[in-house]
């Protein structure tokens, strides 16, 4: 039995139907098309799939969409565009943040997140706030200066 969820999504309401234990990242990259979102562990613990719900990054894996009613949900697709791209966007790919592009979404919408509460975080502030995101291909030098290079764009 599938239950209506109205939420906004990218700045768009939907109205989906869903079943109970449906988790958000399978409504996001199945029912909409939003495969910027990863699926990955499928746990919480590495970040791929993160989202902003309400400005706050969260983990869709393990979020229930039946729990999303009247939220406000961004994935890596709302956030820029190709030719406008977000600010923490534009510093990830010239710092070289990105490497292979999978934890690029989660990471991104997490410093946004971060960001947004902290606009001038230290190293150490950057790292805790990211240590949810798990990455494979670099020692996060090159995320952290992207963090950096995002706060310098976004300050007043």
């Amino acid at each position: 039995m599938s239950v209506e969820v109205t939420c906004t999504i990218n700045g768009e309401q939907h109205v989906l139907p869903v079943e109970p234990a449906e988790t958000l990242v399978e409504s996001l990259r199945l029912r909409l098309g939003l495969t910027g979102v990863k699926k990955a562990c499928g746990t919480g613990d590495c970040g791929a799939c993160t989202v902003l719900v309400d400005g706050e990054a969260l983990r869709s894996c393990i979020l229930l969409t039946a729990s999303m009613q009247g939220k406000s949900i961004t994935t890596i697709e709302g956030l820029g565009t190709p030719d406008n791209l977000h600010p923490v966007q534009e510093a990830f790919v010239e710092a070289g943040g990105i490497q292979c592009g999978f934890c690029t979404p989660g990471m991104i919408l997490t410093a946004k997140a971060m960001l947004d509460k902290n606009p001038r975080p230290s190293d150490a502030e950057i790292m805790e706030g990211l240590s949810g995101n798990l990455c494979r291909c670099t020692g996060y030098v090159k995320i952290v200066d992207s963090v950096h290079r995002a706060a310098e764009k976004m300050a007043p």
